[in-house]
C-alpha cells in the first residue's frame, strides 16, 4: 500500500475514533488501543481495513483533542449562519475538526490534499450535499489560513 493510501486511510480511522470519542465519550489511550489493536490493518465483521499511517493517526487525534475550542470557533465561522457546529451531525464534526487541524496546525501538508481527502471522508459516509458542505467550509478556512497557497499574483511573480 502506498504512503498516501495510508495518509487516506489514517484520516479515515481518525474521523472514526473521533465521532466514537464524540459519541461514547471513550478517552484517548482507549481510543489509541483500540483502533490500533483492533481496526487499523485488521478484518472486523467481514471488512478490511487498510493500514493507516499510525503517526498521522495519532497527531490527528492529539491534535484535534488539544486545539479543540479554537477549531470549534473557526469551524463555526466558515458554516452557514444558523448552523452552529454543536448542530451538526456527529461525524460530520469529525470530519470538519480533522480538515481544519491539519489545515491550521500541518503547513507541511498542502492545503488542497487536506481538502480533497476530508472531502473524500465526507463521502463514505455522506451524499452530495453534505460533501458539497465540507469542501465548502474547509476550503474557507483554507483560503483564510493559508492565503499563499491560493494566491495567484504570488505564483506568477
Amino acid at each position: 500500500m502506498s504512503r498516501p493510501d495510508q495518509r487516506s486511510a489514517a484520516r479515515l480511522a481518525a474521523v472514526q475514533a473521533l465521532y466514537q470519542m464524540d459519541l461514547a465519550g471513550t478517552g484517548l489511550n482507549d481510543i489509541l488501543a483500540e483502533f490500533e489493536a483492533h481496526w487499523i490493518g485488521q478484518e472486523v465483521e467481514g471488512d478490511q481495513y487498510k493500514p493507516a499511517d499510525i503517526a498521522l493517526f495519532r497527531d490527528i487525534l492529539h491534535g484535534v483533542l488539544e486545539h479543540q475550542r479554537v477549531l470549534d470557533v473557526m469551524v463555526n465561522e466558515g458554516l452557514q449562519s444558523g448552523w452552529p457546529l454543536a448542530r451538526v451531525e456527529n461525524i460530520l464534526r469529525a470530519i470538519l475538526r480533522g480538515g481544519a487541524y491539519e489545515l491550521r496546525q500541518r503547513g507541511d501538508i498542502p492545503a488542497r490534499v487536506v481538502i480533497k481527502e476530508y472531502t473524500d471522508v465526507g463521502g463514505a459516509f455522506f451524499g452530495r450535499d453534505e460533501v458539497g458542505m465540507v469542501n465548502a467550509v474547509l476550503d474557507g478556512l483554507a483560503h483564510r489560513l493559508r492565503p499563499d497557497e491560493f494566491d495567484v499574483k504570488a505564483k506568477i511573480g
